[in-house]
This record gives C-alpha cells, sequence and structure tokens, in this order.
C-alpha cells in the first residue's frame, strides 16, 4: 500500500494574464491590478477559499512606482483577500516568480503552510525596467552603476551582449538565431488560433485609439512575419559584420501578472480538491556573470539530476526565450527533441513581463502537460548577473 506525505506540496492551479506588448492593450492596467487578478483567477479556478492562503509570495523585478512598497500586499488587499493575508515581493530578477514558487511549495513542504501563491507581476508599460536603478534620470543601458569592486572583477555588460557572446561562443549565426525567432512566432500563433492556452484570464484592455477591447490572448504574437525585414534588422549593440541579436530575435517588453496555487496533500485532500502537479525538482544556481544566461545549462542538469529523469523523458521543455542564442545554446547542450522545446512558442513571439515571466511559463507548461497527456515538465530561465531557476513537474 502506497502511504503518502501529507506535506508534499501539490500545484492546485496556475493562470496568468494575457501579455500585453508595452504600450499596447494593457498600458492603462496598473500592475497591482494585474497581479490582483491572477489571484482572483487563480483562487476561483482551484476552489481554495481565499481565507486558507497563508502567504502570498509576488516576484517583481522593477519594485519602483506602481510597483513599489511591497506591490504583493497592494494585490492581496486590491484581490479581497482578508487582511490576515501576508505577501512578500521578491527580485530575483527574470526568475523572480519561478523563484516564488519554489519558495510557496517549500513553505508548504516544510509545515509552515497549508496553502501558498507563488506569483508575479510586471508592466513594463508603466513602470520602465530597472527604474530602481536608473532612479527615473534615463533609460536602462546597462549595469555601469554598479560597485566599482564588482565591476572589476566581473565587467558585467548589458544582457544584449550577454546574448552576443553566447552566439559567438557556440557559433551561432544571424540566421540561426532569425530562423528560431521565426519558428517561435509560427508555434505561438498556431496554438493561439487552435484554442490551446486555456490558462490565460481574460483581461479589460484598451486598442490602440483608447476604446474598450477584452484582450484574451499574447498581444505579442505575429500571425505573419516580414522575413525580408527581419533579417534586414540592425544588430542592437554591435555592428552588422559582428552582431547577431536583433530585437527580433529577442524578448519583447510586455505586461503581464501570473500566479500558481500550491496546497499541501493533507489539506488538499481534506478540501477534495484535485491536484494538478507536484514538484520533483526546484533548483536556483549562480553562473558566471559575464556571459550571464547560460546558468540555464547546469540549472537543468541538477535539476534532471535531483528528478532522477533525463532530458529525453521531459515531454515539455520549456525555456524561456530570453533571446533566441539562450534557447540555441541549451538545444545545443540537450539535444532535446525540438519539437518538445517550447512546444506554444515562447517569450520572442508572447513576450516576458520579467517578474510575472517564471509563474506565467509554469501555468503555460501545465496546460501543456494535460493537452498533450504528458507527465514530465522542465522549466529553466536565465537571470541576469549569473544566475538560473530550474523546476521539475510531474503532472498528477
Amino acid at each position: 500500500m502506497t502511504t503518502h506525505n501529507p506535506t508534499e506540496a501539490l500545484i492546485l492551479g496556475a493562470v496568468r494574464t494575457p501579455f500585453g506588448r508595452r504600450g499596447g492593450a494593457l498600458r492603462e492596467t496598473r500592475p497591482d491590478e494585474l497581479l490582483a487578478a491572477a489571484l482572483q483567477g487563480v483562487l476561483e479556478r482551484s476552489g481554495v477559499p481565499g481565507e486558507r492562503i497563508g502567504d502570498v509570495l509576488a516576484g517583481c523585478v522593477s519594485q519602483a512606482g506602481e510597483q513599489g512598497a511591497n506591490i504583493a500586499r497592494q494585490a492581496v488587499l486590491l484581490a479581497g483577500l482578508p487582511a490576515e493575508v501576508p505577501a512578500v515581493s521578491m527580485n530575483r530578477m527574470c526568475g523572480s516568480s519561478q523563484f516564488a514558487v519554489h519558495a510557496a511549495a517549500q513553505a508548504v513542504a516544510a509545515g509552515d503552510l497549508d496553502f501558498a501563491i507563488g506569483c508575479g507581476v510586471e508592466s513594463m508599460s508603466r513602470v520602465p525596467m530597472f527604474l530602481d536603478l536608473t532612479l527615473g534620470r534615463g533609460d536602462f543601458r546597462g549595469f555601469d552603476g554598479l560597485h566599482p569592486d564588482i565591476l572589476a572583477r566581473y565587467p558585467i555588460p548589458h544582457q544584449v551582449e550577454s546574448a552576443e557572446l553566447i552566439a559567438d561562443h557556440w557559433a551561432l549565426t544571424r540566421h540561426e538565431l532569425d530562423d528560431y525567432a521565426i519558428e517561435s512566432h509560427r508555434r505561438a500563433e498556431a496554438a493561439r488560433v487552435a484554442g490551446r492556452h486555456g490558462e490565460i484570464l481574460p483581461m479589460a484592455g484598451v486598442d490602440k485609439a483608447g476604446a474598450a477591447i477584452t484582450l484574451a490572448h499574447d498581444e505579442g504574437i505575429r500571425a505573419q512575419i516580414d522575413e525580408a525585414r527581419m533579417r534586414g534588422m540592425a544588430p542592437v549593440f554591435r555592428d552588422s559584420d559582428s552582431g547577431a541579436v536583433t530585437a527580433a530575435n529577442a524578448s519583447q517588453m510586455t505586461d503581464g501578472g501570473a500566479a500558481v496555487l500550491i496546497g499541501s496533500r493533507g489539506a488538499a485532500e481534506a478540501l477534495g480538491l484535485k491536484p494538478r502537479a507536484r514538484f520533483r525538482a526546484r533548483v536556483a544556481v549562480g553562473s558566471d556573470p559575464v556571459m550571464q544566461l547560460t546558468g540555464v545549462i547546469p540549472a537543468a542538469q541538477r535539476a534532471l539530476e535531483r528528478a532522477g529523469l533525463t532530458i529525453r523523458d521531459m515531454d515539455w521543455i520549456e525555456i524561456n526565450e530570453a533571446f533566441a542564442s539562450v534557447a540555441l545554446c541549451f538545444a545545443r547542450e540537450f539535444r532535446p527533441d525540438m519539437a518538445r522545446l517550447n512546444p506554444w512558442g515562447g517569450a520572442i513571439a508572447h513576450g516576458h513581463p520579467l517578474g510575472a515571466t517564471g509563474a506565467g511559463l509554469m501555468a503555460k507548461m501545465l496546460t501543456g502537460l494535460e493537452h498533450t497527456g504528458g507527465q514530465f515538465g522542465l522549466q529553466v530561465m536565465c537571470i541576469g548577473h549569473g544566475m538560473a531557476t530550474a523546476t521539475v513537474i510531474e503532472r498528477l
């Protein structure tokens, strides 16, 4: 007879808002509203009463302006949860809400909480990227403002240059990066047309003229790609002879929110709730701060080892497409079945709302596993300054 650990952390619900283009349909929606919508949505869909939530842990990268003053707590109050539900905001840069999910699961597994929500938000329309670093004195141009002693040891460049260094190291051509970007949009559009994204919560928004609309899909996806224009775009930083990274083969700046509800097996069973997935591994690693984005490789290796699985066991691999070069260097190292790597496209197509992306990709991956009948999923994300997060889940 099989016995189960009553404090095992299980995923009971996972949702996300549509990801809106910066300056697009969600430009008039405050970030606390985006996160509140995700909290309300995950509670409604999972069937967990709000008063049972022990903590809300939210990822957010640019914690300033409307995203300052602990946006997690503001969203809890805005969503109508009881005032007794606490909340905390955390910043592990692009891995923020994936780590928030990890932290929520760890609190549940430790027996500290019966239920917790790992979530995240970013409005790149309303809060400029790294506003907390620039203090509004200008647009973010790089990490020159870090402590000189850090930069003397690690000359940390802008992430675009790190993406270029990755392309150099793995001999990835501009043509390969553009091909990958085109395929990301193709897959994302196919999934959108087929109505695959059951994890998305439709949101009120506005069109270009300011008229009210309902956004029910990711706004950045291009149904048609002007291939000649894409291939003719100038690299972001380097000249055309040495550069391969363009705005078209990198992730889009985006607005969005997402939430994953975690509960203990015992508490879920007591409420008669059906869990959707369990965790097989939760990992965070540090990596070279100059290359910055290659941490996805050791993070995935460690997660697979902890899960006792291989890349071939993965039915769904969700790697954040911060840049095409990151996804392609991962593919070079692991040689996965490419049909299982970002089957519904990635951030090049649907966007990357920084603090929301981790929880959003978790919701997307779980929906994909359920749609395809897959068992195991690997999610991995690169992080600035040289880190990465990875999660292996098993669908139940």
